[in-house]
């Protein structure tokens, strides 16, 4: 079993920066891939950041990369998400999710948080 809970959403300007932690509890996450996800209104989950918990490795989606950076303090058990030149198009429900390896696919991706917020102002 493994429990995530997201913070840090909240509501910022336009280039404005902003950092999401997942905070994971439960088994052993060594062989785990943690994750970014987000869902605008009226829009489908889509995939935006991923570390692998052991060797972190990072993958973003293209959307992202270059303003995004994933992150993790193992000892914490504990992932980041740094926004950085938020544009409104960020504005989304970002989730954080926890799969063996790294999935794309959201049937794939068995644990999940609640989510939080983050609303990019124009």
């Amino acid at each position: 079993q493994v429990q995530l809970v997201e913070s840090g959403g909240g509501l910022v300007q336009v280039g404005g920066s902003l950092r999401l932690s997942c905070a994971a509890s439960g088994r052993t996450l060594s062989n785990y891939g943690m994750h970014w996800f987000r869902q605008a209104p009226g829009k489908e989950r889509e995939f935006v950041a991923a570390i692998t918990w052991g060797g972190g490795s990072t993958y973003y989606s293209d959307s992202v990369k270059g303003r995004f950076t994933i992150s993790r303090h193992n000892a914490k058990n504990t992932v980041y998400l740094q926004m950085n030149s938020l544009k409104p198009e960020d504005t989304a429900v970002y989730y954080c999710a926890a799969a063996r390896g790294i999935e794309y696919r959201l049937d794939n991706i068995p644990y999940w948080g609640q989510g939080t917020q983050v609303t990019v102002s124009s």
